[in-house]
């Protein structure tokens, strides 16, 4: 998956809009004008920041090198997921859908 890849997807989900509120390098994308997805767009290779359940954050982070603590995010409930290939595009597209998924629906 690359950058336009990402966000197109990102976009197709309802409601979604994208927004630069911390410079050109830092795509963010929000609902309901919360953000769900960070895409830092100097970063090689591409990573994004996805919110995620808990408990299944952990679980990713134990299972995939890809999948960090969300870096300068609420380690608790983010997870920097990095576009290296490690994952495949249907998994990338399940992280990006519960973090947009636990916005829109306004969970912590």
């Amino acid at each position: 998956m690359d950058v336009e890849q990402l966000r197109d997807y990102c976009l197709s989900k309802p409601g979604a809009e994208e927004t630069f509120p911390f410079g050109p390098e830092n795509l963010v994308f929000k609902v309901n004008n919360k953000m769900f997805l960070l895409v830092s767009l100097d970063a090689q290779p591409l990573s994004f920041n996805a919110k995620c359940d808990p408990e299944k954050a952990l679980e990713l982070r134990e299972e995939y090198s890809s999948v960090l603590p969300g870096y300068h995010m609420n380690k608790k409930h983010w997870n920097t997921v990095i576009i290296d290939g490690t994952l495949s595009s249907k998994q990338l597209k399940d992280m990006i859908d519960e973090s947009y998924q636990l916005v829109a629906k306004g969970k912590k």
